[in-house]
């Protein structure tokens, strides 16, 4: 069973996200010769304040 994390500033619509699910799931399926029923897709949103970049977080830049 693929299980597919996705890391993501949060912020993005619930359009976007199914979008995104939709095309990943596609994805596997084709190279991992399987079933989209088997594939597990798992968004995890963060805010700006949890991730840095350059040595500053990026509600700082």
């Amino acid at each position: 069973m693929p299980l597919v994390t996705v890391k993501a500033i949060a912020g993005r619509t619930v359009e976007q996200k199914r979008g995104l699910v939709k095309d990943i799931t596609e994805a596997v399926v084709k190279n991992f010769n399987t079933t989209p029923d088997a594939v597990i897709v798992d968004i995890i949103e963060m805010g700006k304040e949890d991730f840095a970049k350059a040595g500053k977080l990026l509600i700082d830049s």
